[in-house]
């Protein structure tokens, strides 16, 4: 009996194995699809696109014997995806990493507004198999632009989440901020609290319980009483680069909330360039980069 088309998936293609030998539903399945990883073999289980013997199973462990009926649905292709304040820059089995445009939440907050980067994620994968789902492994605020990583699996965003700070090795981002900054470069340490009711961040330049926070500046040029900065974090806490500009005396322009009195862009000036980090499958290092917005000129 061959199954009717399940709705709610992609075009599927159908492969056809035969049990020759007793072995369990997983290892059978991962040895013959040999270009799946073991996640994607898994996700076939979880989502019940095997079949043995015109019955859909979902045990790893089910026991085959000879003789047995293998049926595997797999998508032909991937949903097609466009969206004026999304870009994809990577898609794997395991992460999807974007490009976020300002104004976008990362993720829902207490307020529950209608669209994140993670409701559209979300849709996306969900039109190539409604069970499909995606997990927060970090954040960037909802005025700054740039790159932003999800996962695919519970298992890989703790992966990535364990020990973030230092598993993300290398985060760039650029900023544009008031005034001329004086050195050509140079690293801000400070301690960072967060006043719950204004929904604030502080910076302090001695210990004081707070979270320390590093950040390594350079300055790419100074124009029209302004000066873009490539920023790179050594630690990855909220609002770390805004606050800390503030308490330079040179806050991001448009950054009302930290002390920016003058908004050319119609938009914060910071965008999260470039993201590096160790892939929590392969192992190898990846590493994403959007480029800086034609617009954040120093005119």
């Amino acid at each position: 009996m061959i199954p009717q088309r399940r709705k709610n998936f992609a075009k599927e293609k159908k492969t056809v194995f035969t049990v020759k030998e007793a072995d369990t539903l997983f290892n059978f399945v991962f040895a013959k699809m040999s270009s799946m990883s073991k996640t994607a073999v898994k996700s076939l289980l979880a989502n019940r696109q095997i079949m043995v013997n015109d019955n859909f199973e979902s045990k790893f462990d089910f026991p085959l014997k000879p003789g047995d009926r293998i049926l595997v649905y797999c998508t032909s292709h991937k949903a097609k995806f466009t969206h004026s304040k999304v870009k994809i820059i990577h898609e794997d089995d395991h992460i999807i990493v974007i490009d976020k445009a300002p104004g976008l939440l990362s993720v829902a907050t207490d307020k529950k507004e209608d669209l994140t980067a993670y409701k559209i994620i979300q849709g996306y994968v969900k039109k190539q198999n409604f069970q499909n789902q995606i997990f927060t492994v970090h954040r960037i605020d909802r005025e700054t632009s740039g790159v932003l990583v999800f996962a695919k699996s519970k298992e890989v965003q703790e992966l990535l989440q364990r020990d973030w700070q230092h598993k993300s090795h290398e985060r760039i981002y650029y900023a544009i901020v008031e005034g001329y900054v004086e050195q050509d470069n140079g690293t801000i340490t400070t301690w960072l609290t967060e006043d719950w009711k204004s929904k604030k961040v502080y910076s302090s330049d001695i210990e004081n319980g707070g979270l320390k926070a590093v950040t390594h500046y350079e300055v790419i040029e100074r124009n029209n009483g302004y000066s873009m900065l490539k920023v790179q974090l050594e630690t990855g806490r909220k609002n770390q680069i805004r606050v800390q500009m503030q308490s330079i005396g040179h806050p991001i322009i448009g950054d009302k909330k930290y002390g920016s009195k003058i908004n050319p862009l119609g938009r914060i000036g910071l965008h999260a360039s470039v993201l590096g980090f160790y892939h929590p499958v392969t192992g190898k290092f990846a590493r994403f980069e959007s480029p800086v917005p034609k617009y954040f000129k120093l005119k």
